[in-house]
């Protein structure tokens, strides 16, 4: 899964993300729903609606935890939602201090987020 995706295709995942069925996508995702389905991280439904596939839902997943990592080393007291914090707390990436409470990017986090800007 080594696709280059644009931020307005990140977008574009997120908006087909939140999507209510039956809804009509925006210009954003109709821009973009081509090639996400082509990659296959979108697909059409029997109704003519969008949903993601699993690979899309892991994409996101993917962003939201790499953007976590920047927050967190931007700035150590911002909070992170339940299901990103616990994958970097499970992969190492991130400790919390007993004492504070406070959130820090460890150094395998510190490695991996050099490595992504170095691919970027």
């Amino acid at each position: 899964m080594n696709h280059k995706l644009s931020i307005d295709e990140y977008d574009a995942l997120t908006l087909i993300s939140n999507m209510p069925k039956g809804a009509k996508p925006n210009a954003c995702v109709n821009r973009n729903a081509k090639r996400l389905s082509g990659i296959k991280l979108i697909a059409f439904r029997r109704d003519g609606g969008l949903e993601l596939t699993e690979s899309g839902r892991e994409i996101l997943f993917i962003k939201q935890c790499i953007d976590g990592l920047r927050t967190i080393a931007a700035n150590p007291d911002a909070s992170l939602p339940g299901p990103v914090m616990a994958f970097l707390q499970k992969k190492g990436h991130v400790t919390t201090d007993a004492a504070s409470g406070r959130i820090s990017i460890s150094q395998r986090g510190q490695e991996s987020l050099a490595d992504i800007d170095a691919n970027t």
